[in-house]
């Protein structure tokens, strides 16, 4: 194990870790803005050091989650996995510790009772199968797999149709624990646990949802994919390049901010590299994050 790819928190009385399987991955920031460069994420100097580089390309990792509550195990989102062929190179045939670091991290497998994917991305539903002698099998047979109906209606019309979309992880990720019988089809308000809850944030996808977290007065939120990077707190109205629906993108991004701006909601970013969480606070016009480093060093 790394010990970069486990990270955990926990609130109130869930516990959370987060697992990573590309770490600290670099780029330039018009794969996810249009038109904007490095001279564009330099501007913003919180970025630095931990979401952009001294020359400004933006950090992002992919990653997933996995917390307990009520005695539940729950992963939230299962990355890329392993043994896949993907469009990019860099998510190519993945052999990672993935399964170790839950084991690690106090979360083992066997004990996982539900996968909640907030939405059906390859990058967040990988580890729903694991190659097995050649075939693609549930990697926790013993759980149940939670799709939002919207979501799962969304990339069926895709297949259907021939969409303009890259579909490859429908075959290794999603069909195998459909055909097990293992997939339940959920709205947007459904709640895993008295503590766990589901926010409905379209744009990204669909059916796209983030995952509430409150227990004993504290509260946390997991973004999933309707912010990639916390650049997009300062420019929240420029349209990401991954949403399908960027109008509403923008929509959601902007209600999700004003929610949570200046409040003590921990929010923890799907993308975001470490230390991943922070706090929404105003910034001018606009906003930022603000991490425990941050405050950590504030104090010093």
């Amino acid at each position: 194990m790394a010990i970069e790819h486990v990270r955990h928190w926990r609130i109130g009385d869930v516990e959370i870790a987060r697992l990573v399987e590309v770490y600290g991955w670099e780029d330039d920031i018009a794969m996810l803005l249009p038109n904007a460069d490095a001279e564009f994420v330099k501007q913003f100097g919180w970025l630095r050091p931990h979401f952009a580089t001294p020359d400004g390309r933006m950090i992002i990792s992919f990653q997933a989650f996995v917390l307990r509550s009520r005695g539940k195990v729950v992963m939230i989102d299962t990355c890329i996995g392993a043994d896949r062929q993907r469009e990019f190179e860099v998510f190519c045939n993945l052999q990672t510790t993935f399964l170790e670091d839950m084991e690690a991290a106090g979360f083992p497998p066997k004990e996982v009772s539900a996968v909640l994917c907030t939405h059906l991305h390859f990058d967040h539903v990988g580890w729903n199968t694991r190659l097995v002698d050649g075939k693609w099998v549930p990697t926790f047979p013993q759980a149940r797999y939670f799709f939002g109906r919207r979501e799962w209606e969304h990339w069926k019309h895709l297949r259907e149709t021939n969409g303009y979309h890259h579909m490859e992880h429908l075959g290794d990720s999603i069909d195998p624990v459909v055909e097990a019988g293992l997939v339940e089809l959920i709205e947007p308000d459904f709640r895993i646990t008295d503590e766990v809850s589901l926010i409905p944030t379209p744009g990204h996808t669909p059916g796209h949802v983030s995952v509430l977290i409150r227990s004993r007065g504290e509260e946390a939120v997991i973004t999933g994919d309707m912010m990639h990077h916390p650049i997009q707190l300062a420019v929240p109205h420029i349209p990401g390049n991954f949403d399908m629906d960027k109008e509403q993108g923008v929509r959601t991004r902007l209600e999700f901010i004003k929610r949570f701006s200046g409040q003590p909601t921990l929010v923890i970013g799907s993308h975001f590299p470490e230390p991943t969480a922070g706090w929404i606070v105003p910034d001018g016009d606009v906003w930022k994050l603000v991490t425990e480093w941050d405050r950590d060093a504030d104090k010093a």
